[in-house]
């Protein structure tokens, strides 16, 4: 009873918030049911003055004011110019700042400061420096709910143009960087397990109507992502290069050793960008290991004793960091990390590490793209004819193609790289010539397996 006389009360409150918006000007709902449905049949010249006159008189009466109102003036936006077009994006930038006003439950600083930033990029209307700063306070105050990719990339792009400028410092752009990179990780990291859950159904056909919005949805942002990741390390560039990691990291050693945060990122760094013999990554991972001897340390530590030619004491470290890693996400990428690193001396190690990257996370493209590439560059030694030894490229492209289908992220890099080795397969007309269509060719070396042969 108590719940129901709740709910109730609610419901009362409600009707009489409305009841008083329509008391204090009648017009409002009229007007609203009329913008309304010309905004839905994209009339939006006819949906402008009833907008406007609810937008002014009773803001707060429903949220199609901001939503519907967006649509609106956007449209004024792009069918007018000089004076009454830049009226209109004024307009614009208030509504998106009004609509944290009266519905700061709908909207979000982060979203809000975002529609402002890319309405003034796109008008010409501010400086890279402005342009930062804005999407600087946003990605500080509220970075949880900054998940536009474009305004990723604007904010990490307009932070380079300023170092380029010699307004930033590069240390400056290497924590940016990481932020950015780190927050595309996890927004995608959500992404890939939505798409790796409802895979299975997919494929059995057996998904709703809604799961199906549900993997679309994820795999569009998760391939927007992926844009933006590439983008965001293109943009970076040669600012990366051992030549400029080095000398920063030197400078900065003594003050910031004591710095977990600093280190860890510096060593990351270093590593990723193979780095490793230089004495300053040994400086770096020692101090990682005295600050937080974690699953990191003791794969960077493998690193060094195998290139001291120390194999059975870098895997031991290797397994060590497996062992202490409790995150299936984190001991995935390390297990990615550790079977890049052995795949020099063993392609059949590298391969155990990457399905055992798989293992703990299914969504990890980037694993099967490593053994895609490692079958790649294993045609001559599998296979005693052309042929055969050809054939294995249908083995890497099939392992490219599923790197696409589990992370969408990857999907430009894994798309191509199995268009590449498609076409290192043996031909159609080799397929006719050799009388191998439709039958299987097993393969004796590490790759083992085998490939069933097109029909024609």
């Amino acid at each position: 009873m108590k719940k129901r006389h709740y709910l109730t009360m609610i419901m009362v409150t409600m009707l009489t918030g409305l009841s008083m918006a329509q008391a204090q000007n009648p017009e409002c709902m009229t007007n609203l049911s009329i913008y309304a449905e010309h905004v839905k049949v994209k009339n939006y010249d006819a949906a402008y003055e009833p907008w406007k006159m609810v937008y002014e008189s009773c803001p707060d009466i429903n949220k199609a004011n901001f939503s519907y109102g967006e649509r609106i003036l956007k449209s004024k936006i792009e069918s007018s110019t000089g004076a009454e077009k830049d009226a209109f994006i004024q307009d614009l930038l208030a509504l998106y700042d009004n609509s944290l006003k009266y519905f700061p439950t709908k909207y979000t600083k982060a979203g809000v400061a975002i529609d402002k930033v890319l309405l003034m990029y796109e008008n010409k209307m501010a400086s890279d420096e402005e342009l930062f700063n804005m999407l600087d306070k946003a990605f500080q105050e509220d970075q949880s709910n900054f998940k536009n990719p474009r305004a990723l990339y604007l904010y990490f792009s307009s932070l380079v143009d300023l170092h380029d400028a010699g307004k930033k410092d590069l240390q400056d752009v290497f924590n940016t960087y990481d932020d950015v990179t780190g927050k595309i990780e996890e927004e995608n990291k959500q992404l890939t397990e939505v798409v790796t859950k409802l895979l299975p159904k997919d494929s059995l056909g057996t998904l709703t109507s809604k799961e199906k919005k549900m993997l679309r949805a994820a795999t569009v942002n998760s391939e927007s992502y992926g844009k933006v990741a590439s983008s965001v390390d293109s943009k970076l560039g040669a600012l990366a290069d051992c030549d400029n990691l080095i000398p920063l990291y030197e400078k900065s050693f003594d003050e910031k050793k004591g710095d977990i945060k600093w280190v860890k990122r510096a060593v990351g760094r270093m590593f990723s960008k193979e780095c490793t013999d230089d004495p300053m990554f040994r400086k770096l991972f020692e101090a990682q290991l005295a600050l937080d001897p974690s699953a990191d340390a003791y794969m960077y530590g493998g690193v060094l004793k195998q290139k001291s030619g120390d194999m059975n004491g870098a895997l031991a470290d290797f397994n060590k960091a497996v062992e202490l890693e409790t995150d299936s996400y984190k001991k995935s990428e390390i297990l990615y990390k550790i079977a890049t690193t052995v795949r020099r001396s063993s392609k059949s190690q590298a391969r155990s590490y990457a399905l055992k990257a798989i293992d703990a996370n299914p969504a990890n493209g980037k694993a099967y793209l490593l053994i895609a590439n490692l079958y790649g560059n294993s045609a001559n030694d599998c296979g005693s004819t052309p042929f055969e030894k050809r054939a294995i490229y249908w083995k890497a492209a099939s392992m490219a193609r599923k790197a696409a289908t589990v992370d969408p992220a990857l999907s430009g890099r894994a798309s191509q790289a199995a268009a590449s080795y498609e076409a290192k397969a043996p031909s159609k007309e080799m397929i006719f010539s050799s009388g191998m269509a439709g039958k299987t060719i097993s393969f004796s070396c590490w790759v083992g397996g085998s490939v069933t042969v097109p029909n024609l």
